[in-house]
């Protein structure tokens, strides 16, 4: 009931908004790094990837996705692992239909992994390149980073040092996945305690950031589709609360 009521003011913000500012208006920009370090064998590289494209085309992530038409969010999907290792996956994309979603499902069951010649984790790489695309949408109410990983950063800029100014002010989210990583056989399950602390301690940013785990990659479709639901709704609501209170 609360949040139909919600909803209900977001849709009156609109409307007061007038159909061609809100026609123009991206909500949320939301840029998704999957980790292919060199933890990540083949079979969970495809674990990784068909679980985002299943979380895509979850009901409920796709109604998160489409709950304000006026005010629409714009996904991009890249894969990282080395400094100088950062692939796009699916470019920025504003998400009007479900068949939108489809289409990057699509294409994501269908990419295959790149040789990568070091595949070390360098998650302060990862997080500079989201923060550049991220940054280049600047007509998007919010900028939202998710960097997914089964590890902490073994190269390069450690987390804790990228500075805010080369954020600008970014939302980055984790999604932590361990510890049954047969490449890497240093993890273990007391281990995901720690990784978990490492993303909260250094990787997330921003005042309502969190961190969704899965236990293995078996796990990482339903983590993702908690994470994807979790994180699309508060921002929108709260952005065309305040603009439907400054239309009045």
């Amino acid at each position: 009931m609360k949040r139909a009521l919600r909803r209900l003011v977001c849709a009156a913000a609109l409307a007061a908004l007038g159909a061609t500012a809100a026609g123009a208006t991206c909500r949320q920009a939301l840029a998704l790094g999957l980790d292919v370090s060199g933890s990540v064998d083949a079979r969970e590289y495809r674990l990784q990837a068909d679980g985002l494209a299943a979380a895509l085309l979850d009901p409920q992530v796709q109604a998160a996705f489409l709950a304000y038409p006026g005010a629409p969010v714009r996904l991009m999907i890249f894969e990282w692992s080395s400094l100088t290792h950062q692939r796009e996956l699916s470019g920025w994309k504003e998400i009007h239909s479900a068949e939108d979603l489809g289409e990057i499902a699509t294409r994501l069951r269908a990419t295959r992994p790149a040789i990568v010649e070091n595949p070390s984790t360098a998650i302060g790489a990862a997080m500079l390149y989201g923060a550049v695309a991220l940054n280049a949408q600047s007509e998007c109410w919010q900028k939202t980073l998710d960097i997914s990983g089964d590890g902490p950063a073994n190269i390069g800029r450690h987390p804790r040092d990228i500075t805010e100014a080369e954020m600008q002010g970014i939302t980055v989210n984790g999604l932590v996945i361990g510890p049954d990583s047969a490449s890497n056989t240093t993890k273990n399950r007391e281990n995901m305690k720690s990784l978990l602390g490492y993303y909260r301690s250094y990787v997330l940013r921003g005042a309502n950031a969190f961190t969704e785990t899965a236990v293995t990659f078996e796990d990482f479709e339903t983590a993702m589709r908690r994470k994807l639901i979790r994180e699309l709704e508060p921002a929108a609501v709260s952005r065309l609360e305040r603009l439907g209170r400054d239309a009045q």
